[in-house]
């Protein structure tokens, strides 16, 4: 997906862990559109984060169960986990992408580097504040979701 520059400036991010948006965030009603997009996609499950506070939620494949290699999963000693949502007080998420488009969407103001990445593909995505952002993110999602397949 080409995805548009985001408007505006970036959402303020904590600087000590665990990352999280501190301003700007998804209206609760987005954040919960954006949940159920998500989960709606083909080939996921919910689960609980492996590295993440209580309130995130791990995005799983049903069909891979284990990293084909370290820089597809936000914890690649576990179960494949190639994304998380964070909790509606933050609404951002972490998710893994190649670097080159991980960098990409840094340029274009969606995305910035994990705070705790290893391997360079490990970003934090701001939560969406209106309908136009909202399906540029789930796009961003699949894009992960993709990477992890190995695609």
């Amino acid at each position: 997906m080409i995805a548009p520059p985001r408007r505006g400036p970036r959402p303020q991010v904590s600087t000590e862990g665990p990352q999280r948006q501190l301003t700007q965030q998804a209206p609760p009603e987005m954040w919960g559109r954006l949940v159920a997009a998500v989960f709606a996609l083909d080939g996921v499950v919910e689960g609980h984060s492996q590295v993440s506070p209580m309130s995130s939620r791990a995005v799983f494949l049903t069909e891979v169960e284990t990293a084909g290699s370290p820089e597809t999963s936000l914890f690649p000693d576990g179960r494949l986990e190639p994304v998380h949502l964070h909790g509606v007080s933050d609404t951002s998420m972490h998710l893994v992408l190649p670097a080159w488009r991980g960098a990409r969407l840094t340029e274009l103001g969606w995305a910035e580097p994990h705070q705790y990445e290893d391997h360079g593909t490990e970003y934090m995505v701001y939560g969406p504040r209106d309908e136009a952002e909202l399906a540029v993110v789930v796009a961003i999602v699949v894009e992960s979701l993709d990477f992890a397949r190995g695609g």
